[in-house]
């Protein structure tokens, strides 16, 4: 196998020291890359704390970053979450990967913790750790800005700095790598930043078939109304989605006591086209360019930030949302869990927010002084405090992203078998249940989800390795990509292979997370779910969800996945699929 270069970087920031290594070509092909080999350096510390200096903090590109294989420029980041717990990893895009492997690098594994605020310096093939006592407390635009003519920048804001256990790492100063707090395992290292530039060649066993199969990814995607029509994300952004989701009756609103907003329909994609008259941008490696930035500068916010600084929060003020969207961003927050975090402080205390009010407290959770402190702790432990935790609307203590899961069953089941905890996009149930792609299902039913979900799963996995775009797959198939992959390595490769490696790489994530005391408790919803109906009208009825379906499901989950009844891998499921080292 020829996937990239096969090196990674190991950098020890207690010694101040850094290697290179060869990756074993037999682990690379069993693990692909992105996602599936930063696990296998992850495993081993898995029961570690997140803040343990032995904890590794890895970015891991993928073997088809940096060439020409459509929407391949994303980076996989990955670590212990200090939020839940559990796995957490985020996939990521800027020019990071891209970059990487220009210089010759598929991977960073960064352990220690350094005596004083540090960055690493990568630069073709000379890497530095670099005093950066003077960029504490910088924000990441600012930080981005100094850096930019060193290369791609990875880096956290002042939230980190305050231990806020939902900092992000921004990339390029507006791609999040935001899920799971990866920010503050990077702060507890004493690491402000990574810049990398590369400027080497990737090498590709079979360039004339890797167009070919370029050719025929973008075919497919001209081909997708939701990726290229006239409601596309190309056209709008992920905002594409706010509409539908209003329309569906399963906007979370009021910290999801109801599932319709009413002012929703002025807050929209083309509300804000018209107040920021926005251009398109995006990662490196796509056409499509999902992301807007207004003719002022201002970056705007995608669906679920949209949806959760909106509706979720009771905001009808479009310029608030793209004000807490900017906050996030500079500071380095999850805007989802901010968001998330906010309507549960507004429901416990009875606190109306105002536009000036959000703002306060976003800046009050970054800078770690006054509620602030409490609320950049999350919406579970927060909660907690105030005795009342079924109010954090969240799953193995990660806030639920922007989709009801009363008006979308598939998305109910994906939300608690999801390995890093309440996530949208570990199965992304809304392709079938909403966006009717690839094939439509019922959203108001269980009947057939459990298997839907855990390809998915499977399938998402081994994407994230390949560190491409899920949103691609509204349109093409891994048929495509394993044709891509074989092209980039030299290995021929079938879907199905591609598919039997997510697997692997899923059950894994499964085991890591028993190992750290995960169980079928932690795969449940908030009991406001099944107690409480939705906002129904408009001819859409939205009942609460009836639990036994819910276990039922969870159930067949558990034996399609081959887990035990308490949500654990069996040892004959991890030795069938080559893990038995892992036991």
């Amino acid at each position: 196998m020829t996937a990239g270069w096969g090196r990674i970087l190991l950098v020890d920031l207690s010694s101040g020291e850094h290697r290179f290594e060869d990756i074993d070509p037999d682990v690379s092909s069993f693990w692909i890359g992105g996602k599936g080999l930063a696990g296998y350096f992850l495993f081993p510390e898995i029961t570690r704390s997140w803040d343990d200096p032995a904890m590794p903090l890895i970015f891991m590109a993928g073997p088809l970053t940096g060439t020409l294989a459509p929407a391949s420029g994303r980076i996989c980041v990955m670590s212990k979450s200090p939020l839940t717990g559990a796995i957490g990893d985020c996939s990521v895009g800027g020019g990071f990967g891209w970059q990487l492997k220009k210089a010759g690098i598929d991977g960073i594994v960064i352990t220690g913790r350094s005596r004083g605020f540090c960055g690493i310096e990568i630069s073709g093939g000379n890497v530095s750790i670099e005093d950066a006592a003077r960029l504490e407390g910088v924000c990441t635009d600012e930080l981005c800005f100094k850096l930019k003519h060193k290369g791609s920048v990875a880096g956290i804001g002042p939230a980190a700095e305050q231990g806020v256990l939902f900092s992000s790492i921004m990339v390029d100063g507006a791609f999040a790598a935001g899920r799971g707090g990866l920010g503050l395992v990077s702060a507890s290292k004493n690491l402000k930043y990574i810049t990398v530039r590369g400027t080497g060649d990737i090498p590709v066993h079979d360039r004339k078939k890797l167009r070919s199969s370029s050719e025929d990814i973008r075919r497919l995607v001209a081909a997708t109304p939701a990726l290229t029509g006239e409601h596309s994300l190309q056209n709008c952004g992920t905002a594409a989605c706010y509409d539908l989701i209003s329309s569906r009756r399963m906007m979370p609103t009021a910290n999801f006591r109801r599932t319709f907003f009413p002012p929703a329909r002025s807050m929209n994609s083309h509300a804000f086209s018209g107040a920021y008259k926005p251009k398109k941008y995006g990662c490196r490696a796509c056409h499509v360019l999902c992301k807007r930035i207004g003719e002022d500068g201002t970056h705007l916010p995608e669906f679920e930030t949209m949806s959760h600084f909106s509706a979720l929060i009771e905001n009808d003020d479009i310029r608030a949302v793209a004000a807490a969207n900017t906050i996030c961003n500079r500071m380095g927050m999850d805007t989802i869990s901010a968001g998330a975090t906010l309507a549960c402080f507004s429901e416990i205390s009875g606190e109306k927010l105002t536009p000036a009010r959000i703002t306060e407290l976003l800046l009050e959770v970054a800078a770690g002084r006054g509620e602030g402190r409490e609320l950049g702790q999350g919406s579970l432990r927060f909660a907690e405090s105030k005795g009342c935790p079924e109010l954090s609307m969240s799953v193995k203590g990660m806030e639920l992203p922007g989709y009801d899961p009363r008006g979308a069953y598939g998305m109910a089941l994906g939300y608690v078998t999801s390995t890093r905890g309440a996530c949208h996009l570990r199965a992304y149930p809304i392709s079938h249940e909403i966006l009717r792609k690839p094939v439509a299902t019922d959203r108001f039913s269980f009947a057939g989800k459990a298997r839907i979900v855990k390809i998915a799963e499977d399938m998402n996995a081994v994407i994230d390795s390949l560190t491409a775009c899920k949103f691609f797959f509204f349109g093409c198939s891994l048929e495509e990509y394993a044709s891509a992959f074989s092209a980039v390595t030299g290995t021929e490769t079938s879907a199905q292979d591609l598919l039997a490696a997510g697997e692997r790489i899923y059950f894994r994530e499964r085991m890591m997370n028993a190992k750290c005391g995960f169980t079928s408790e932690d795969d449940d919803l908030p009991i406001r779910f099944f107690c409480e109906a939705g906002s129904s009208g408009d001819g859409i009825e939205i009942p609460s969800l009836n639990r036994e379906e819910f276990l039922e499901a969870r159930s067949k989950y558990y034996r399609i996945r081959e887990l035990d009844r308490s949500g654990c891998p069996l040892p004959s499921k991890a030795e069938e699929l080559g893990l038995e080292d892992l036991l």
